[in-house]
């Protein structure tokens, strides 16, 4: 008899990102992205894109490096986050409570076998647009930005990491995400998984670090409304003289339309339509890609550009000098 579906993880909740220029990048994601401040405390800013229900959907705190700080997972209900908490015990993956953080309450950080910093909490603050960002519906979170790229919500992030397999089998065993794609090599190993705790395709991705360094992040993921504002970001990101590694293009996995730029602190960010597709079938059959058919580039034939490969923060030329 097949088991039961573990659906404790509710959804993706926010980012901490780490970055070495705090002002330069506040402003790349206010200007630019369009994203709302919500709040500050320490060296931490706070952000809302404009149609995220909770308070915050990026943590930007100030570093030496680049990279992610850690990942935050909402919980469907107390009593779930209870359960992970059980499940995650004793595992050699658990860390240990926190009191939480602005806007949400305590939570429980825990690591994946590549030493990525997982946060679980259930306790949010739903986001209150001042008068000014009030929306003319209500069904919407905050009052449309028309401001730089107008970013709709947080959409997914990929990691890097070395060992897939040990991580896809973390994320079903203790989390009860769903795999939906994965890269397969010729030798059987696995070089890349998308998975999903929701009816959306990928909540995340990781794929193999070619460096062999552990805990690195590959990219964010904010979406927009159509292809067409995936185009019109790239004029924007021209405009501001943002660097634009590669796209607009279509990826042949999951089928996103992308385009993918660097912030001034050094992360990789993408801006997507539509992101995640739906995964409807609950018997969904997670769809391999083979080595030869991943060689073949994105949908549309194009090269994949060689820095999308090799480059991940925080720069590895500096993991390995620390």
């Amino acid at each position: 008899m097949q088991n039961e579906p573990l659906m404790d993880v509710a959804h993706l909740g926010h980012l901490e990102l780490l970055t070495p220029k705090p002002e330069e990048s506040l402003r790349f994601f206010v200007e630019v992205m369009g994203m709302t401040e919500t709040g500050r405390e320490g060296d931490s800013v706070y952000l809302h894109a404009y149609d995220d229900y909770e308070r915050h959907s990026l943590k930007l705190t100030a570093s030496r490096l680049p990279g992610l700080g850690h990942v935050a997972y909402r919980t469907r209900s107390p009593q779930a986050l209870e359960r992970r908490v059980a499940a995650l015990k004793g595992s050699g993956f658990d860390i240990g409570w926190t009191n939480g953080d602005l806007a949400h309450g305590r939570a429980f950080l825990c690591l994946d076998p590549d030493g990525h910093k997982i946060e679980l909490y259930y306790e949010t603050q739903w986001y209150q647009p001042p008068p000014e960002l009030r929306p003319a519906l209500k069904n919407q979170a905050q009052r449309f930005p028309a401001r730089g790229i107008n970013v709709r919500r947080l959409d997914h992030w990929n990691g890097l990491a070395v060992d897939i397999a040990a991580n896809r089998e973390f994320f079903e065993k203790y989390l009860g995400f769903r795999l939906t794609e994965q890269i397969v090599m010729d030798d059987g190993s696995e070089a890349a998984i998308w998975m999903t705790c929701t009816n959306k395709s990928y909540d995340f991705a990781y794929t193999r670090d070619h460096t062999g360094t552990k805990g690195r992040l590959h990219h964010i993921t904010y979406a927009v409304n159509s292809r067409e504002e995936v185009l019109l970001a790239a004029d924007i990101c021209l405009e501001n003289g943002v660097f634009i590694e590669t796209g607009p293009h279509k990826h042949a996995i999951q089928q996103t339309f992308f385009l993918y730029v660097y912030e001034p602190g050094g992360n990789r960010v993408e801006i997507a339509n539509p992101g995640a597709r739906l995964i409807l079938a609950p018997d969904w059959k997670p769809i391999r890609w083979s080595e030869a058919e991943r060689k073949k580039g994105q949908a549309w034939g194009l090269k994949t550009i060689e820095s999308f490969h090799t480059y991940g923060t925080p720069p590895v030329e500096v993991v390995t000098k620390v």
